[in-house]
């Protein structure tokens, strides 16, 4: 049984980190460019620390309506290398 537990847990350790939402302000909205600037807190499956950059939108229609000083939760991740929002919401 012993031996069971010690693959499982190698197992889960050995997945990457899921993406998880943050929260963040937007500073900045460019939609020619489908990019958004964000001051985030930590994320935690990129290895960041809180911080403001930019990202790529994995849909530009996410960046409808979106404008410099709205709050945000949003989840990001590594798409063909690039850091990018794939979960955008609106928060109050």
């Amino acid at each position: 049984m012993l031996k069971t537990l010690g693959t499982i847990a190698f197992v889960a350790f050995a997945l990457p980190a899921a993406a998880q939402s943050v929260n963040g302000t937007v500073t900045k909205v460019d939609e020619a460019q489908s990019k958004l600037t964000i001051n985030h807190g930590p994320i935690k499956n990129l290895e960041m620390e809180n911080m403001t950059m930019v990202f790529k939108a994995a849909d530009p229609a996410m960046l409808k309506g979106l404008k410099s000083g709205d709050k945000i939760k949003f989840d990001a991740d590594r798409v063909n290398g690039q850091i990018t929002v794939i979960k955008l919401q609106k928060t109050k």
